[in-house]
Protein backbone atom coordinates (compact mmCIF):
# COMPACT_ATOMS: atom_id res chain seq x y z
CA UNK A 1 0.00 0.00 0.00
CA UNK A 2 2.67 2.04 0.64
CA UNK A 3 4.68 1.63 -2.62
CA UNK A 4 1.42 3.05 -4.24
CA UNK A 5 0.46 5.91 -2.14
CA UNK A 6 4.26 7.26 -3.09
CA UNK A 7 4.32 6.62 -6.44
CA UNK A 8 0.84 8.20 -6.61
CA UNK A 9 2.42 11.64 -5.10
CA UNK A 10 5.28 11.23 -7.01
CA UNK A 11 3.44 11.43 -9.83
CA UNK A 12 1.23 14.29 -9.71
CA UNK A 13 1.82 15.68 -12.53
CA UNK A 14 0.07 12.38 -14.31
CA UNK A 15 -2.78 12.31 -11.88
CA UNK A 16 -3.53 16.37 -12.66
CA UNK A 17 -3.22 15.31 -16.58
CA UNK A 18 -5.19 12.25 -16.36
CA UNK A 19 -7.90 13.97 -13.81
CA UNK A 20 -8.23 16.85 -16.67
CA UNK A 21 -9.06 14.75 -19.25
CA UNK A 22 -11.90 12.80 -16.89
CA UNK A 23 -12.89 16.49 -16.53
CA UNK A 24 -13.40 17.61 -20.05
CA UNK A 25 -14.66 14.52 -21.05
CA UNK A 26 -17.62 14.88 -18.60
CA UNK A 27 -18.20 18.55 -19.11
CA UNK A 28 -17.75 18.63 -22.73
CA UNK A 29 -19.95 15.35 -23.06
CA UNK A 30 -22.29 17.22 -21.18
CA UNK A 31 -22.83 20.27 -22.90
CA UNK A 32 -23.36 17.86 -26.13
CA UNK A 33 -26.16 15.89 -24.17
CA UNK A 34 -27.34 19.23 -22.92
CA UNK A 35 -28.24 20.94 -26.20
CA UNK A 36 -28.95 17.84 -27.80
CA UNK A 37 -31.54 17.16 -24.86
CA UNK A 38 -33.68 20.09 -25.90
CA UNK A 39 -33.33 19.39 -29.28
CA UNK A 40 -35.21 16.13 -29.81
CA UNK A 41 -36.80 17.20 -26.61
CA UNK A 42 -38.76 19.92 -28.10
CA UNK A 43 -39.24 17.93 -31.56
CA UNK A 44 -40.43 15.09 -29.50
CA UNK A 45 -43.47 17.88 -28.69
CA UNK A 46 -43.50 19.12 -32.18
CA UNK A 47 -47.53 19.19 -33.96
CA UNK A 48 -45.55 17.47 -36.90
CA UNK A 49 -46.23 13.83 -36.78
CA UNK A 50 -43.04 13.20 -38.96
CA UNK A 51 -40.87 15.49 -36.73
CA UNK A 52 -41.69 13.11 -33.67
CA UNK A 53 -41.26 10.50 -35.37
CA UNK A 54 -37.66 11.45 -36.44
CA UNK A 55 -37.14 12.04 -32.77
CA UNK A 56 -38.64 9.31 -31.40
CA UNK A 57 -36.83 6.71 -33.82
CA UNK A 58 -33.63 8.46 -32.83
CA UNK A 59 -33.29 8.89 -28.99
CA UNK A 60 -34.78 5.02 -28.88
CA UNK A 61 -32.11 4.35 -31.04
CA UNK A 62 -29.50 5.76 -28.68
CA UNK A 63 -31.20 4.58 -25.86
CA UNK A 64 -31.22 0.84 -27.01
CA UNK A 65 -27.92 0.38 -27.87
CA UNK A 66 -24.98 0.29 -25.57
CA UNK A 67 -22.67 3.19 -24.73
CA UNK A 68 -19.66 0.71 -25.24
CA UNK A 69 -20.51 -0.35 -28.57
CA UNK A 70 -20.96 3.12 -29.56
CA UNK A 71 -17.88 4.47 -27.96
CA UNK A 72 -16.07 1.33 -29.60
CA UNK A 73 -18.04 1.89 -33.50
CA UNK A 74 -16.94 5.60 -33.57
CA UNK A 75 -13.18 4.99 -32.52
CA UNK A 76 -12.57 1.29 -34.31
CA UNK A 77 -15.39 0.85 -36.86
CA UNK A 78 -16.02 4.47 -38.43
CA UNK A 79 -12.47 5.14 -39.66
CA UNK A 80 -12.55 1.85 -41.85
CA UNK A 81 -15.77 3.76 -43.21
CA UNK A 82 -14.55 7.10 -43.06
CA UNK A 83 -10.65 6.68 -43.75
CA UNK A 84 -10.22 9.35 -40.57
CA UNK A 85 -9.10 8.35 -37.27
CA UNK A 86 -10.33 10.22 -34.54
CA UNK A 87 -9.14 11.62 -31.31
CA UNK A 88 -10.33 9.40 -28.50
CA UNK A 89 -11.56 12.17 -26.52
CA UNK A 90 -13.37 13.33 -29.38
CA UNK A 91 -14.97 9.96 -29.94
CA UNK A 92 -15.81 9.95 -26.09
CA UNK A 93 -17.43 13.31 -25.62
CA UNK A 94 -19.56 12.64 -29.16
CA UNK A 95 -20.58 9.16 -27.82
CA UNK A 96 -21.61 10.48 -24.33
CA UNK A 97 -23.34 13.38 -25.84
CA UNK A 98 -25.64 11.61 -28.02
CA UNK A 99 -26.07 8.58 -25.46
CA UNK A 100 -27.26 11.35 -22.35
CA UNK A 101 -28.99 13.25 -24.82
CA UNK A 102 -31.02 10.50 -25.78
CA UNK A 103 -32.05 10.29 -22.09
CA UNK A 104 -31.91 13.80 -21.33
CA UNK A 105 -34.94 14.71 -24.42
CA UNK A 106 -37.28 12.34 -22.10
CA UNK A 107 -36.43 14.68 -19.24
CA UNK A 108 -36.92 18.05 -21.16
CA UNK A 109 -40.34 16.35 -23.17
CA UNK A 110 -41.78 15.22 -19.56
CA UNK A 111 -41.08 18.13 -17.66
CA UNK A 112 -42.72 20.41 -20.41
CA UNK A 113 -45.69 18.41 -20.37
CA UNK A 114 -45.54 18.67 -16.35
CA UNK A 115 -46.45 22.29 -17.03
CA UNK A 116 -49.73 22.94 -16.12
CA UNK A 117 -52.21 23.89 -18.96
CA UNK A 118 -53.92 26.68 -17.32
CA UNK A 119 -50.06 28.39 -17.62
CA UNK A 120 -50.02 27.83 -21.35
CA UNK A 121 -53.93 29.16 -21.62
CA UNK A 122 -52.92 31.97 -19.33
CA UNK A 123 -50.41 33.22 -22.21
CA UNK A 124 -52.21 32.54 -25.16
CA UNK A 125 -54.51 34.76 -23.42
CA UNK A 126 -52.04 37.47 -22.91
CA UNK A 127 -51.50 37.37 -26.62
CA UNK A 128 -48.19 35.68 -26.59
CA UNK A 129 -46.35 34.12 -29.54
CA UNK A 130 -45.34 30.65 -29.29
CA UNK A 131 -42.10 31.86 -28.76
CA UNK A 132 -42.88 33.87 -25.90
CA UNK A 133 -44.85 31.48 -24.14
CA UNK A 134 -42.32 28.86 -24.25
CA UNK A 135 -39.31 31.69 -22.94
CA UNK A 136 -41.15 33.27 -20.42
CA UNK A 137 -43.77 30.68 -18.95
CA UNK A 138 -43.27 27.44 -19.86
CA UNK A 139 -39.64 27.09 -20.15
CA UNK A 140 -38.77 28.81 -16.83
CA UNK A 141 -41.22 26.30 -14.45
CA UNK A 142 -40.18 23.25 -16.89
CA UNK A 143 -36.41 23.94 -15.90
CA UNK A 144 -36.74 23.61 -12.61
CA UNK A 145 -38.31 20.28 -12.84
CA UNK A 146 -35.83 18.85 -15.32
CA UNK A 147 -32.33 20.23 -13.20
CA UNK A 148 -32.68 16.89 -10.53
CA UNK A 149 -32.86 14.39 -13.47
CA UNK A 150 -30.21 16.44 -15.50
CA UNK A 151 -28.29 15.88 -11.90
CA UNK A 152 -28.41 12.40 -12.14
CA UNK A 153 -27.67 12.21 -15.33
CA UNK A 154 -24.61 14.14 -15.25
CA UNK A 155 -23.08 11.91 -12.57
CA UNK A 156 -24.05 8.86 -14.57
CA UNK A 157 -22.04 10.44 -17.39
CA UNK A 158 -19.52 11.13 -14.99
CA UNK A 159 -19.34 7.51 -14.20
CA UNK A 160 -19.22 6.43 -17.84
CA UNK A 161 -15.58 8.16 -18.71
CA UNK A 162 -13.97 5.15 -17.48
CA UNK A 163 -14.59 4.36 -20.85
CA UNK A 164 -12.58 6.48 -22.41
CA UNK A 165 -9.58 3.99 -21.23
CA UNK A 166 -10.60 1.29 -23.69
CA UNK A 167 -9.90 3.75 -26.42
CA UNK A 168 -6.33 4.68 -25.40
CA UNK A 169 -7.57 8.00 -23.72
CA UNK A 170 -5.45 8.42 -20.49
CA UNK A 171 -8.16 9.93 -18.44
CA UNK A 172 -7.48 8.97 -14.44
CA UNK A 173 -8.60 5.91 -14.32
CA UNK A 174 -6.04 4.86 -17.28
CA UNK A 175 -3.63 6.43 -14.62
CA UNK A 176 -4.09 4.89 -11.75
CA UNK A 177 -4.57 1.21 -13.45
CA UNK A 178 -0.98 1.91 -14.53
CA UNK A 179 0.33 2.59 -11.23
CA UNK A 180 -1.53 -0.94 -9.84
CA UNK A 181 -0.27 -2.52 -12.68
CA UNK A 182 3.64 -1.41 -11.35
CA UNK A 183 3.13 -1.43 -7.92
CA UNK A 184 0.60 -4.54 -7.98
CA UNK A 185 -1.52 -2.72 -5.17
CA UNK A 186 -5.07 -3.52 -6.10
CA UNK A 187 -6.85 -2.42 -3.10
CA UNK A 188 -5.54 1.09 -2.70
CA UNK A 189 -5.66 1.80 -6.73
CA UNK A 190 -10.01 1.24 -7.12
CA UNK A 191 -10.14 2.72 -2.98
CA UNK A 192 -8.49 5.60 -4.56
CA UNK A 193 -10.57 6.27 -7.77
CA UNK A 194 -13.29 5.70 -5.78
CA UNK A 195 -12.82 8.46 -3.59
CA UNK A 196 -11.78 10.42 -6.78
CA UNK A 197 -15.25 9.69 -8.38
CA UNK A 198 -16.75 10.64 -5.39
CA UNK A 199 -15.35 13.82 -5.08
CA UNK A 200 -15.84 14.88 -8.22
CA UNK A 201 -19.88 13.30 -8.40
CA UNK A 202 -20.37 15.45 -5.09
CA UNK A 203 -19.28 18.56 -6.34
CA UNK A 204 -21.05 18.11 -9.60
CA UNK A 205 -24.16 17.35 -7.00
CA UNK A 206 -23.66 21.10 -5.35
CA UNK A 207 -22.95 23.01 -8.75
CA UNK A 208 -26.85 21.50 -9.94
CA UNK A 209 -28.10 22.37 -6.57
CA UNK A 210 -27.55 25.43 -6.75
CA UNK A 211 -28.54 26.03 -9.80
CA UNK A 212 -32.04 24.52 -8.86
CA UNK A 213 -31.85 26.85 -5.76
CA UNK A 214 -31.44 30.03 -8.45
CA UNK A 215 -33.96 28.76 -10.35
CA UNK A 216 -36.55 28.21 -7.99
CA UNK A 217 -35.80 32.19 -6.60
CA UNK A 218 -36.74 33.27 -10.12
CA UNK A 219 -39.92 31.50 -9.55
CA UNK A 220 -40.49 32.87 -6.07
CA UNK A 221 -39.80 29.98 -4.37
CA UNK A 222 -37.06 31.12 -2.13
CA UNK A 223 -35.04 27.92 -0.32
CA UNK A 224 -32.29 28.72 2.16
CA UNK A 225 -28.49 27.95 1.51
CA UNK A 226 -29.13 24.72 2.95
CA UNK A 227 -30.67 23.71 0.13
CA UNK A 228 -27.40 23.12 -1.68
CA UNK A 229 -26.32 20.54 0.75
CA UNK A 230 -29.13 18.35 -0.16
CA UNK A 231 -29.55 15.40 -1.93
CA UNK A 232 -32.25 15.50 -4.98
CA UNK A 233 -34.61 13.27 -6.25
CA UNK A 234 -34.93 12.48 -9.81
CA UNK A 235 -38.48 11.46 -9.79
CA UNK A 236 -40.35 14.41 -10.05
CA UNK A 237 -39.18 15.68 -13.64
CA UNK A 238 -39.19 11.66 -14.85
CA UNK A 239 -42.53 11.17 -13.91
CA UNK A 240 -43.80 14.33 -15.81
CA UNK A 241 -42.63 11.84 -18.81
CA UNK A 242 -46.14 10.65 -18.24
CA UNK A 243 -48.34 12.67 -17.51
CA UNK A 244 -49.68 14.09 -20.32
Amino acid sequence: MGDFFSLFFDSLDDVGSGLWVTVQATVLGALVAFALSFVFGFMANNQHLLVRGVSRVIVEFFRGTSLYVQVFWLFYALPLLTGYQLNPLFCGVVAFGINYGAYGSEVVRGALNAVPRAQFEAAVALNFSPAQRMRKVILPQAWVQMIPSFTSLLIMLLKATPLLWLITAVDITAVVQQMRDRTGATAPAYLTLLVIYFVLAYLLTLGMNALERAAKKRLGQHEGARGVLRSRSAEPALAGGSAK
